[in-house]
């Protein structure tokens, strides 16, 4: 997902899937042009496995905490309890640094792997799950997670600009969900099959639909704000929440012309029957 409307990638994934590694799978391999820097996800969508990962690929996750005053922060280093008197309550044990060096090399091959895709995203995630914590790797990634992450909410809770930023990513993504349930109104908005095939064909169906809504609706925008009249009188703010994903004028049922001068021949159309 861009960051105003376009989808440039989606994904079938079982009910019971790991949103982390959906998550995960959406920026490597995405198959477009597009260079993706930062992810905005819900509280589901991270981890710090993920945190870990995203990092040593050079992706940003951005998540939106539902409960972030349940989040705890980790200290840089040890031999400092007494330091940060006003964050006591939250603080944690000392992230362990040796253990990341120690497991480095293990780390970038995993991360290597997802890269390239010689083993499937959701396989690894699951090799890295807290049944088998005591596997070096999964620890030092746990690591490195916690530090990346402590580092995130850090800027999360000063600036004001990030988490808007990442409300904005997140509410794209709600309007895009949005304008695919007006769009598959049929079946009520459901599969009618059970076949990956015939779903992926449904789902490219809606992306192409979505996209052509999305382009006409630009070039009715730019039209518009065009005109003399409007040409300076939306503000900066106005502008930042401009967007072509739109559907309120839009009739997805079609246009039925009635002439209401005129009576349905009901008498012959049963006499034909």
């Amino acid at each position: 997902m861009d960051k105003k409307a376009a989808c440039i990638y989606s994904q079938l994934k079982h009910p019971f899937a790991s949103e982390v590694a959906a998550m995960m799978e959406g920026l490597l391999h995405h198959n477009t042009t597009m260079k993706v820097e930062r992810n905005y996800v819900d509280t589901h969508g991270q981890s710090e496995i993920a945190f870990g990962f995203c990092y040593v690929l050079n992706f940003k996750l951005m998540p939106r905490f539902k409960a972030i005053h349940r989040q705890k922060l980790y200290r840089p280093e040890r031999g400092k309890r007494a330091a940060y008197p006003n964050l006591q309550p939250i603080l944690k044990r000392p992230i362990n640094w040796e253990r990341i060096r120690r497991e480095y090399d293990q780390i970038i091959k995993y991360a290597s792997a997802l890269r390239l895709r010689t083993a499937e995203t959701d396989a690894i995630l699951r090799r890295f799950s807290r049944k088998n914590f005591r596997h070096p790797t999964f620890k030092a990634l746990i690591e490195l997670g916690r530090a990346i992450k402590t580092i995130f909410i850090c800027q999360y809770v000063h600036s004001e600009e990030l988490r808007r930023e990442v409300h904005e990513g997140l509410q794209v993504v709600e309007n895009w969900n949005g304008t695919n349930d007006f769009i598959f109104y049929g079946k009520g908005r459901e599969f009618s099959t059970n076949k990956q095939a015939d779903m992926e064909v449904a789902m490219l169906c809606l992306h192409l639909l979505q996209i052509s809504l999305v382009f006409i609706n630009t070039l009715l925008i730019q039209e518009l704000l065009g005109e003399p009249e409007w040409a300076n009188r939306l503000t900066l703010d106005d502008l930042r929440a401009l967007t072509p994903l739109i559907y309120n004028h839009v009739n997805p049922y079609g246009i039925f012309l009635l002439d209401l001068s005129q009576r349905l021949p009901l008498k012959t159309l049963a006499q034909a029957a």
